[in-house]
């Protein structure tokens, strides 16, 4: 059985606002461990629910922010940028049987602790087929695709009911209750390791991956905060303004569609200004 993790970091335990998830601040370096903490405590638990291998795939703004030296020796680790997958990297060689979403959140325009969509701001919105999608769930939809199913999401409590809506079958971890974006009411991290630990074990039952399944063709719809991050992402072959600060693009499977998305992040971040965005 092998377990991938793809680990973000606005979800972890502690972690309430900008600095503590920005790579260089002190915020950052002190919720580093105990973004660690929480993942070291899902691949102890998968371990002992009975897991071969787990490979864990950071997904974290720089892709560098977990401490290698304080996992388990067991696991493994995928760290830095540009992969083909982004934050599921890992999930397409065929020999994965269950993900774990560890430190997620929800997405731009919802309640929760850092809520966002790939990008801290300039994305008011993103919908797939018309509902309101979070990174869990475009993710999620992806992993489909191979068959593998999400069998654990940890972050704040508005995450694992967001979870709900697109891994109904997934053991949930609240590690901290929402306030408001920029702040909650936090575990402490041996609580929340516990926790995950125990989670992790008994989600390990629901590690079966089925055959592959036909790509769906999916419209994917982005609102922003200012109409000319429209023209940007329009450069984008397929990407097409629907409205004053909104695009859509069809993709024939969420494969090509995450590699759009990512694509339409990675040129609209280009074109936003300081202060005025």
């Amino acid at each position: 059985m092998k377990i991938l993790i793809s680990a973000d970091m606005e979800g972890a335990t502690g972690v309430t606002w900008p600095g503590d998830v920005l790579p260089g601040t002190p915020q950052w370096e002190r919720c580093r461990p105990m973004f660690t903490s929480d993942v070291n405590a899902a691949v102890v638990g998968f371990f002992e629910g009975g897991a071969d291998e787990v490979l864990i795939n950071e997904a974290h703004w720089t892709m560098r922010n977990l401490l290698l030296e304080q996992l388990d020796d067991r696991a493994q680790m995928i760290t830095g940028r540009h992969k083909t997958l982004s934050m599921v990297e890992g999930v397409q060689h065929g020999d994965v049987d269950g993900i774990a979403f560890v430190g997620y959140h929800t997405g731009a325009g919802t309640e929760g602790v850092l809520a966002h969509t790939y990008l801290a701001n300039s994305i008011t919105g993103v919908w797939v087929d018309g509902s309101r999608a979070s990174e869990g769930l475009l993710n999620a939809l992806v992993v489909e695709e191979y068959g593998v199913p999400v069998i654990l999401v940890t972050g704040d409590d508005r995450t694992i009911e967001d979870a709900k809506g697109y891994a109904p079958d997934a053991y949930g971890v609240a590690v901290k209750d929402y306030v408001s974006r920029y702040a909650a009411v936090c575990r402490t991290p041996g609580r929340t390791a516990a926790d995950i630990r125990s989670a992790a074990g008994r989600a390990t039952s629901l590690a079966v991956r089925a055959s592959p399944s036909s790509p769906q063709e999916h419209t994917v719809e982005l609102e922003f905060d200012a109409e000319h991050l429209v023209g940007a992402a329009t450069v984008v072959p397929g990407v097409e303004r629907t409205g004053e600060r909104r695009v859509a693009y069809t993709s024939p499977g969420m494969y090509e569609g995450i590699r759009t998305f990512k694509a339409v992040t990675t040129v609209v971040s280009a074109a936003v200004e300081e202060q005025y965005g």
